[in-house]
């Protein structure tokens, strides 16, 4: 299992104003597209060379464009990738030690390389996944109880 990295663009990397031409262009394209499961684009060479994406990359694109309109940095990740521990612990944004202590707790699988560990970006996220339905549960449980207590 090899280490994919990650995608970026800064902030201001990319010209705000070429991504908002192109969000234009995308914008009219998709109020005539019928939602189809592939996107054609055109070139503004000629019509022999077709770009042809399926429609949730063109979505995920479009996206990517919308971000860099704004004046966001992006970065894409696969689901593949393996962050180290500071890395995971950035994507959580908790401290480094807590994120080992979750790790050793088998919160979160991992694998040592070395000595050191890395963990699988979809792991991380399925941990996180979990972790944010557990904080929503105790805080709708704390609202209900408040209310109880004569809150609103």
């Amino acid at each position: 299992m090899g280490t994919t990295h990650a995608r970026k663009i800064a902030p201001g990397e990319v010209s705000a104003d070429d991504a908002e031409r192109s969000l234009r262009r995308i914008a009219s394209y998709r109020a005539t597209d019928a939602d189809g499961s592939l996107v054609e684009i055109g070139s503004e060479v000629g019509p022999e060379d077709t770009l042809v994406l399926p429609r949730p990359v063109f979505d995920m694109l479009v996206g990517i464009l919308e971000a860099v309109a704004a004046g966001r940095g992006i970065q894409i990740m696969p689901f593949s990738a393996e962050l180290t521990t500071q890395q995971a612990a950035e994507v959580l944004n908790v401290s480094r030690p807590y994120l080992i202590g979750l790790l050793e707790a088998g919160e979160i699988e991992y694998r040592l390389v070395g000595r050191h560990r890395r963990v699988r970006f979809d792991k991380l996220m399925e941990y996180k996944a979990k972790d944010d339905a557990q904080r929503r549960v105790v805080a709708d449980e704390l609202s209900s109880f408040g209310q109880e207590l004569g809150g609103d």
